[in-house]
């Protein structure tokens, strides 16, 4: 199986990384490229990497965005809007309510626990700057490896109480079954 993803920085390509490894670890991720240096540019791209994307014969297109300060479903409607119908069965947009690191930190007592540090440090509003600081992410090193290891292992159905994380998670398993790459039932006991 090929997934085609675009993202917009490196913790998002992780993030998807550790999914891949977790539900799906004999797929492909291929990368959808954009011209631009911004969010904005990848957002009016999303059409031609659709093509580009498909030109690779994947089976999927998983976008993931942030939604900064913006309201997540407003920016997932804008997102999808861009989408071309004859993309539109293809594609699974996820859109992270504020950032990537909200959903890594969806469960404060696990990312704590995990590095050995206090919970109320990752329950905060925007927990960005702890992220980097706990997975010491750098300008040369974005320690990739560590983050999708982390995701991989994480117990992701405490991550269904953010609302986004669960709406995406609601979208990769719905396509998941439709092309036969199991991903487990985060609501089952």
């Amino acid at each position: 199986m090929k997934i085609g993803y675009s993202v917009e920085g490196s913790t998002d390509r992780a993030l998807l990384e550790g999914l891949r490894q977790r539900w799906c670890p004999h797929a492909q991720l291929l990368e959808g490229h954009f011209r631009g240096a911004t969010a904005q540019s990848r957002r009016r791209e999303i059409p031609r990497i659709c093509i580009e994307l498909q030109n690779k014969s994947v089976d999927c297109i998983v976008f993931l965005t942030d939604s900064n300060e913006a309201q997540w479903r407003d920016v997932l409607r804008a997102e999808q809007g861009r989408c071309r119908p004859e993309h539109k069965h293809v594609t699974v947009f996820g859109v992270c309510m504020r950032n990537v690191e909200c959903w890594l930190a969806a469960d404060a007592d696990h990312i704590a626990n995990h590095f050995g540090r206090s919970r109320h440090e990752f329950a905060v509003n925007d927990p960005k700057g702890i992220i980097e600081a706990a997975f010491n992410i750098g300008a040369d090193d974005k320690k990739e490896s560590e983050v999708a290891t982390f995701v991989r292992n994480a117990p992701l159905r405490r991550w269904l109480n953010n609302p986004s994380f669960e709406h995406f998670y609601d979208g990769l398993r719905a396509k998941s079954l439709e092309l036969g790459c199991q991903i487990e039932n985060l609501r089952e006991n």
